[in-house]
């Protein structure tokens, strides 16, 4: 994924995130309002039946208006027209408070008009553990007689100990938030030290080459000397340093083209393209850097697909010379190219040394070796295959890699195909 769309996706995600934690935070804000809410009509209930058993066994009439009041959130004044007893209200307000779960405590006074005071208080714990009798004040109210306040001193950490599940879901989120944000900080740094690596990679790279054209172009001039041709040792030592140098080169030109793939779009130019001649001279190519493997290919149809001709060749000789690399016998590789419904199938069995099931998934990851045994090693860095992937997908085909039945590695290219 290139900068700009990694920044893009860093940039939603973080809003997105933002987002949902706010939307979190209101509906947090609109649960406890709607708790709040309940609760007053709950005590509001409540007190009615207070009122209702406070008449019950008297001659009067129920009061014809609503007799309850609330003064604020936590303050409740209570019109009674009648005379009743403290010890009366207190266990009334008790019962009914405990059947609709109004689990918190709670504070009541009682008005006596010959004092004009608010006389008889007491404070209720739900845990009977506070002292009775506080000296709390209660507001007296001018239109009334007979009447009662009650007050809930702890309603606010009441509704908020209701809503525990509301809070942890917010904790949670944050926590995501918070991780996400560090999650973003790691990537970032790892991409520094990625781009870091990337640039000593080519910067190493680059040196290499002068030198080593510099090796083969003097190798060169001494094999074609008249000492060179007639000292057999001489000769032996310059095919090893022309040999080795260009297979050095080989590795350089791989770790370059892979460098590419990391940092621009792989670009590839499709033009219809005949399969068979490809392979073909893929096919002469490599017996001529291995005479002594055997590849056998037959086909007598001929096939165009769009491709990039280059490439695509390039992606047959790394298939080719990494069955031959990974052969402990004398390697034979068939390579067969059928139709199957609207797909061209390119298969390459080889009879080397296979693949485990286990690793099969990784061999086409960017520096990827599986591990042999070690005179089964040959050189090289794990990138002819990683290459093969990236051609593979900047064509839009499939690759699929199995044990072949020959203890070696089936390697089946599916490459979508219309008959025109």
């Amino acid at each position: 994924m290139n900068l700009k769309k990694l920044n893009f996706v860093i940039v939603i995600g973080l809003f997105a995130t933002i987002g949902i934690l706010v939307a979190q935070l209101l509906w947090t804000k609109q649960a406890f309002s709607l708790e709040e809410k309940k609760f007053s009509q709950r005590v509001h209930i409540a007190l009615l039946q207070v009122v209702k058993k406070l008449y019950r066994g008297t001659n009067s009439d129920l009061p014809i208006q609503n007799p309850i009041n609330k003064i604020t959130n936590d303050y409740y004044i209570v019109n009674v027209e009648n005379d009743f007893k403290p010890d009366v209200l207190e266990f009334y307000l008790k019962s009914e408070f405990k059947k609709f779960a109004i689990a918190t405590d709670f504070e009541y006074a009682m008005y006596n008009c010959q004092s004009d005071e608010m006389v008889y208080g007491n404070y209720v714990s739900i845990n009977d553990n506070s002292p009775n009798m506080l000296n709390v004040y209660f507001p007296k109210h001018k239109n009334f007689v007979y009447y009662f306040a009650v007050r809930f001193p702890n309603e606010n950490s009441f509704l908020l100990s209701s809503m525990r599940f509301w809070f942890a879901l917010s904790l949670v989120l944050l926590v995501i938030l918070l991780v996400y944000v560090y999650s973003i900080y790691t990537i970032l740094q790892q991409r520094k030290y990625a781009s870091l690596q990337h640039d000593f990679i080519n910067n190493m790279t680059h040196e290499f080459k002068t030198p080593l054209s510099s090796i083969l172009i003097a190798a060169n001039y001494i094999k074609n000397q008249s000492d060179a041709i007639s000292n057999y040792k001489l000769m032996q030592y310059t095919n090893i340093i022309i040999s080795q140098g260009t297979k050095l080169n080989q590795h350089v030109d791989k770790i370059l083209t892979t460098s590419k793939f990391d940092n621009v779009s792989f670009v590839i130019v499709k033009n219809k393209t005949a399969v068979t001649p490809i392979i073909c001279e893929v096919v002469e190519t490599i017996l001529l850097k291995y005479p002594h493997c055997k590849i056998i290919f037959n086909s007598k149809i001929e096939y165009f697909i769009d491709a990039d001709r280059f490439h695509l060749a390039n992606l047959m000789y790394n298939l080719i010379d990494n069955s031959i690399k990974y052969c402990a016998v004398q390697p034979e590789i068939t390579i067969s190219l059928t139709q199957c419904k609207k797909r061209l199938v390119l298969t390459f069995a080889d009879n080397g040394i296979g693949i485990d099931k286990k690793y099969l998934p990784f061999i086409f990851d960017k520096f990827y070796r599986v591990v042999f045994n070690h005179d089964a090693v040959p050189s090289g860095f794990g990138l002819g295959l990683y290459y093969v992937k990236q051609i593979i997908d900047s064509h839009k085909w499939k690759i699929n890699a199995e044990s072949s039945t020959k203890n070696g590695l089936l390697i089946s290219i599916l490459i979508p195909y219309k008959n025109e």
